[in-house]
């Protein structure tokens, strides 16, 4: 089974990290041990929910869309608890393609923004 997984951050609970493994157990105990480049400055983690595929393809289809805008939009109302504001940066360690890499090229990195507004300047 290929897994696509939703972490948040247990000290940051505005920090989310989606990912894709075959071995869930193990790879949430390397993010929580701090193995892993991005997810070991806001460690630890708790999983907050899973999606089982049996083909990894898929999986791999799920996980991008989910960091695309419009998948993300669908995490936070399908999947998240509560959501606050997010920092761009967490774009930015997530997926850089099409639109989300081309309106981080015009904002200032560490400025807060309401997700409502990076999804209105996405679909500009």
């Amino acid at each position: 089974m290929h897994f696509v997984y939703i972490l948040i951050s247990i000290n940051s609970p505005d920090r989310v990290y989606i990912g894709l493994t075959d071995d869930l157990k193990r790879r949430l105990q390397e993010h929580n041990k701090g193995s892993s480049g991005y997810s070991k400055q806001f460690a630890p983690w708790k999983l907050e929910t899973y999606i089982a595929f049996t083909e990894k393809s898929k999986a791999g289809a799920f996980e991008k869309y989910l960091k695309s805008g419009s998948g993300f939009a669908f995490l936070k109302k399908r999947f998240l608890k509560k959501v606050p504001e997010f920092a761009l940066a967490e774009l930015r360690n997530q997926e850089k393609a099409g639109p989300v890499r081309d309106f981080l090229a015009e904002v200032n990195r560490e400025k807060l923004i309401p997700m409502h507004e990076v999804h209105s300047r996405l679909k500009k």
